[in-house]
């Protein structure tokens, strides 16, 4: 049975513009997975409000890292969309290389390419089993279930429906935590060793949690595992969360407020890394590279760094494959 892997991520806007900022965020924000408020609300509040005036205020972020990585070399467009469909590249040529027989495309949950079309497109070469690796590590309802719901979609007339398989999660992956460790090891080498190693995962919010999403525990796992493969103790690390929208509680304790902390404390030294992002993107790049570096040393903070996202890495890529294939058929 000829078998596909599709990797998935969000998503992006096409252009950095008011327009197609805001075409993205209606795709995004009206999903149910995404926000829970009861529907009449919350798209009275989505169109009437948000969706008005958000898309001009955050276009001019999407702007300043469109064609921009973290590392300062030049990427082609929205960084999400060049990381994703380079990784995507990379994992075929890996697997390949290894001998196995697979395809390898991506899609987005919003936005091009949609998931539908490429399973459409797969299906008409003749694949006939897929597997779909979302690039979330730590499993919510918010993301991963978003794509659970769209393959479900995709299939819900179908008579010949294919063999399928959806990664939940790869939170404590064994491979997924040494590439982590590794890029901080290389940055330590690099820089130096900051005072803190902040550990800044995409929020969501609390009620979530309290109904039962298992998100917070799986970014608390990881955590743990990374500070575990780095050998550092309690006291020089942190997790927080970052991304809140609204005004209902998030999880804590934010990202933000505590570089805040952390500068009117006497704290000098920064690093952030965000794992729970296997591309680098507008919540990177702008969010924590820029508006959180000026939060810290606006506070009295000396120096900060952003350790990147995964991205093109190759040890990534080999955490990537290894997580496939231990879903292949045959596999132990």
């Amino acid at each position: 049975m000829s078998t596909a892997i599709v990797l998935m991520n969000l998503g992006t806007p096409a252009q950095p513009t008011a327009p197609a900022v805001r075409e993205f965020l209606r795709d995004f924000l009206s999903d149910p997975r995404v926000v829970e408020i009861p529907r009449p609300l919350w798209l009275a509040i989505l169109n009437g409000f948000i969706l008005p005036f958000r898309p001009k205020r955050i276009a001019p972020a999407y702007a300043e890292i469109w064609n921009c990585s973290a590392d300062g070399a030049q990427v082609e467009g929205s960084p999400l969309l060049y990381y994703t469909r380079r990784q995507a590249e990379l994992l075929q040529k890996h697997l390949n290389d290894k001998g196995r027989d697979l395809a390898v495309e991506f899609a987005m949950t919003y936005g091009e390419p949609r998931l539908d079309k490429v399973i459409d497109g797969l299906r008409k070469k003749g694949y006939e089993s897929f597997i779909v690796l979302p690039l979330y590590p730590q499993y919510s309802a918010t993301t991963t279930a978003a794509i659970y719901d769209q393959v479900a979609q995709i299939f819900r007339k179908s008579r010949d429906i294919p063999d399928i398989t959806l990664i939940r999660e790869y939170y404590h992956s064994p491979l997924y935590i040494k590439s982590l460790a590794n890029s901080v090891r290389e940055h330590w080498q690099k820089c130096g060793q900051a005072e803190k190693l902040m550990l800044s995962f995409h929020g969501i919010p609390k009620a979530n949690v309290d109904k039962g999403d298992p998100y917070y525990r799986h970014c608390q796992e990881t955590a743990r595992l990374l500070a575990e493969e780095l050998q550092i103790t309690q006291d020089r690390w942190q997790v927080t969360f970052q991304s809140r929208f609204g005004k209902a509680e998030w999880l804590q304790p934010y990202t933000d407020k505590t570089l805040i902390e952390w500068g009117k404390s006497g704290i000098k030294s920064v690093d952030v890394i965000c794992p729970a992002f296997s591309a680098d993107c507008l919540e990177t790049l702008e969010e924590i590279s820029v508006e959180n570096r000026a939060n810290f040393i606006d506070a009295g903070g000396s120096e900060y760094h952003y350790i990147p996202a995964l991205n093109l890495r190759a040890d990534h890529i080999q955490a990537l494959a290894a997580i496939i294939e231990d879903k292949l058929p045959g596999a132990k």
